[in-house]
């Protein structure tokens, strides 16, 4: 599946079917967000990859109770490692490293007959405390992954790209 493609099908997916996750297929994800760009070579990122239900259900309460957090056969927890530096530009390059990594993931996941979801409601301390994370390290995002058994359509309230983008300069389309 060519990028372009990938992009289009990939949906926010929170219902799984009971199918586990090949080991092959979550150390290719994990491979291919260690591609990702990062700040100057920062690599910040680090994940870690719950299986265990009992550990999954602990993260879906954590995760303000979202069910299916608990039900996805595997949930990726993506943390940074950081020194908190910050670009030029005034942002933590660590969300934003994370992030990119992240996407990765989701990407490659569509290709491998995956579904993902980004999970971001949820409490740092508790995930920290459910998967022994040191306290410097930051929880950047969760990933819900699994293979979907159902595939929502794409939203219809896409916004236009005469409302996104602009050309030159703010507000010219």
């Amino acid at each position: 599946m060519d990028v372009v493609s990938a992009i289009k099908k990939r949906r926010s997916i929170r219902n799984y079917s009971d199918k586990a996750v090949e080991d092959s297929k979550i150390q290719l994800l994990l491979e291919l967000a260690s591609q990702a760009p990062s700040v100057s070579n920062r690599q910040e990122w680090r994940f870690v990859v719950v299986r265990a239900k009992e550990a999954r259900l602990a993260l879906s309460q954590a995760a303000k109770n979202q069910k299916f957090v608990g039900e996805a056969p595997v949930v990726i927890v993506a943390c940074a490692d950081t020194d908190k530096h910050i670009m030029t530009c005034g942002q933590l390059c660590y969300p934003i490293d994370v992030a990119i990594a992240i996407d990765h993931m989701t990407l490659v996941a569509v290709e491998l007959g995956l579904g993902t979801c980004w999970i971001g409601a949820f409490h740092e301390e508790q995930v920290k405390e459910v998967l022994n994370i040191p306290t410097h390290i930051r929880v950047v995002e969760m990933l819900a992954v699994g293979y979907p058994s159902e595939y929502p359509q794409q939203p219809k309230s896409r916004f236009s790209l005469g409302k996104i983008a602009f050309y030159e300069s703010w507000g010219k389309t």
